[in-house]
């Protein structure tokens, strides 16, 4: 088949999560705006539903961010996709008002975000795993407007070639395990711990242990000490307990949209400053209401003389192995001390992610693809990939620029403001790229 005769859309977007979604949005938004022409667009999703860490939605765990936060109301706060919006379709704005709470549960806002993908579903392909993002064969980068994105179907419908003059990667990220220690029947990590624990046997699990420092970690042990009464937990620490998050109002501050400027047009100095200072905002930390939780269930155990939730502080897992039918935790406390085992019916790793990562998918693409002095893609401020001038196309990250746009790059906090960006620049470059063309037909050119 011909390249021009292959599904061609102005973006495809790789991945569809919250940041996507968003995107999905910011894009309907800009053309019920009454735009000449609609963007067309298509969203490639390898999950077979739409799903946002559905394995930690734990019973009474809250969002760490404010409802008004949400998918689009920092972009535009008169939006139908709001979670105001959400909560009076539902029925439930008087209630959630009279809860005076700034911040729902996190099964509630899945709830939100399954409503908001439903109202765009007909522009996402479910069950569609993009396996390669490339130029055409043969193509001259300069005069190629477009990329092709292989995608390959696990239900066997056949794979298939998508154009894009855009692409908008979003693939979130990788679980990270501590080294020595894979996922298997009895090791899990945290992003598939809700499925695990259903699959397993609650009589099986009476020695539990999380390793972990954050607020996943905090939160599963809440949970399997309320659910467990009879086992024994342990939670593996590799600093001398919880450090609260810093939430309070100025060092919010570093999450606000301005502060993505800041960053990015900021000195090397500046921007060492904003994780030296503000790192106790997301990373490592444990939200106060859960640490009082958990000090408390310990208290009330030392008042009726029992010891089920134990903290192995300043200690890492060095390692995993079989010993029969248990599973044995290699722990290390200091660099220098004995490793000392523990036999656990359950280890789970809430061990934190990998940035996201897409050299895989951009293959070829890579070598046009600018990078920094540390091996870092180079970003503009407008999420676009840094590439030669001969890649007319753009490649955009929802994901993996920490380096580049700071803390809040890949967070829920920004994420409104985020896609409204990214789509501003895609319409944006299309209303050149279109002038490009007309200029080039009178003088008898193409760009193609």
């Amino acid at each position: 088949m011909n390249n021009r005769e292959l599904e061609t859309y102005d973006v495809v977007g790789v991945g569809f999560g919250p940041s996507n979604l968003s995107l999905a949005i910011a894009l309907d938004e800009y053309r019920a705006l009454g735009a000449e022409q609609e963007v067309s667009r298509l969203f490639l999703e390898r999950q077979s539903a739409f799903g946002w860490h559905r394995n930690m939605l734990l019973p009474s765990a809250t969002m760490q961010i404010s409802f008004l936060k949400d998918l689009v109301t920092f972009r535009n706060p008169a939006s139908s996709f709001s979670f105001i919006a959400f909560l009076h379709a539902s029925g439930r704005l008087p209630q959630f008002v009279n809860n005076q709470d700034f911040f729902p549960t996190r099964q509630e806002f899945h709830q939100y975000l399954e409503w908001a993908q439903a109202r765009v579903a007909d522009r996402v392909s479910y069950g569609s795993r993009v396996t390669a993002v490339r130029l055409p064969e043969g193509a001259d980068p300069e005069q190629a407007d477009r990329l092709l994105v292989e995608v390959a179907d696990p239900a066997g419908r056949g794979d298939r070639v998508i154009q894009a003059r855009n692409v908008v990667i979003s693939t979130g990220l990788a679980p990270s395990m501590p080294e020595g220690t894979t996922s298997d029947e009895r090791v899990w990590h945290s992003s598939e711990f809700l499925d695990k624990f259903r699959r397993a046997d609650p009589r099986e699990l009476n020695r539990v242990a999380v390793v972990g420092a954050g607020q996943s970690a905090a939160e599963i042990i809440r949970f399997l000490y309320d659910e467990l009464p009879h086992a024994q937990v342990y939670g593996i620490i590799p600093s001398y307990g919880y450090s609260i998050a810093d939430d309070t109002p100025f060092a919010n501050q570093v999450f606000d949209p301005g502060a993505v400027d800041d960053y990015y047009y900021g000195t090397e100095q500046a921007r060492e400053a904003f994780w030296r200072y503000h790192r106790n905002t997301n990373y490592s930390v444990v939200d106060g209401d859960v640490i009082r939780d958990l000090y408390r269930r310990c208290y009330d155990d030392e008042v009726h003389g029992v010891r089920r939730m134990e903290f192995l502080n300043l200690t890492r897992v060095a390692g995993v192995k079989r010993a029969g039918a248990e599973t044995r935790v290699l722990l290390q406390a200091g660099p220098d001390a004995e490793v000392r085992e523990l036999d656990v019916d359950a280890l789970v790793c809430a061990t934190g992610y990998q940035a996201m990562e897409p050299t895989g998918l951009l293959g070829d693409l890579e070598r046009h693809c600018v990078r920094d002095g540390a091996g870092r893609y180079r970003v503009e401020r407008d999420y676009r990939l840094v590439t030669n001038p001969d890649l007319r196309c753009g490649i955009y990250l929802q994901g993996g620029t920490e380096h580049s746009h700071g803390l809040s790059s890949s967070l829920l906090s920004n994420i409104a403001v985020r896609s409204g960006e990214i789509a501003d620049s895609i319409i944006a470059r299309r209303a050149e790229h279109g002038a490009d063309h007309a200029v080039l037909a009178e003088v008898g050119g193409d760009l193609r």
